[in-house]
């Protein structure tokens, strides 16, 4: 655990979240000629995602070495409104130069198993010589009350989550099938650095559970997510630190 950082609200949090995301693509386009990010859906990455659409990053960020990928996407073709591809290209990459062939979405309209072939064998295909997927530069992570992240649920691990770089995962999440395609602990925890934005107090239980020493990592999936050698950010509002001593 690199940094626990808490924010008054969630526009402060937003604006160091992208000043982080801006740090890491300088670091990664410096040392090796491109940025390596894995975005997440949800309510929370919304903000972040407009400020690095603004015209103060437009200019700065090396948007041609980008190189964008998916941390988890349900199985919905690319302009449903619940895509987190869909989401990303309205709210980001349709404001910002990054080439489309640089951008590797989730071929969610496949179906979970489909879709999670597709994405392994893609992630593959980029890897360098001898690994299975590309060691991603920045993972931005969420959470949920159950502690899920990613399409990452409580309860055993998922065939294949500990051993594929992709899986479908078709089993019920609350209350209903989950059709999505997910990225695996593997994969996130290879990345340079995990970047967690939390907020609301419907998260707090969540966040104080995961972040304990020996966290249950069947009960809290995001306590799964810990970086072999790359940094590990919490960026929280108030009322989701509300529960940490």
């Amino acid at each position: 655990m690199d940094a626990v950082q808490v924010f008054g609200d969630q526009q402060a949090m937003s604006e160091a979240a992208a000043k982080t995301i801006a740090a890491a693509a300088a670091e990664a386009i410096s040392q090796r000629d491109r940025f390596l990010i894995a975005l997440s859906g949800g309510g929370t990455p919304e903000p972040v995602y407009r400020l690095l659409a603004t015209q103060a990053h437009l200019d700065r960020l090396g948007w041609p070495k980008w190189h964008v990928f998916w941390g988890d996407e349900r199985c919905v073709p690319p302009d449903d409104p619940g895509s987190n591809y869909g989401q990303a290209r309205r709210l980001l990459l349709s404001h910002i130069p990054v080439p489309a062939e640089h951008i590797f979405r989730i071929q969610g309209e496949l179906g979970p198993d489909e879709a999670a072939d597709e994405y392994r064998m893609l992630l593959a295909r980029l890897a360098y010589s001898g690994l299975e997927w590309p060691k991603l530069d920045l993972a931005l992570m969420g959470l949920g009350a159950d502690g899920h992240t990613a399409s990452l649920f409580p309860g055993p691990a998922a065939p294949g989550e500990n051993q594929l770089a992709a899986i479908g995962v078709s089993a019920d999440y609350d209350g209903r099938p989950a059709n999505r395609v997910t990225l695996t602990p593997p994969v996130f925890n290879s990345a340079r650095t995990v970047l967690f934005l939390v907020t609301g107090s419907s998260k707090a239980e969540a966040v104080a559970a995961v972040l304990q020493a020996h966290a249950d990592r069947k009960r809290w999936p995001a306590a799964r997510i810990k970086p072999e050698s790359g940094r590990e950010i919490w960026f929280l509002d108030e009322a989701a630190a509300a529960s940490l001593s």
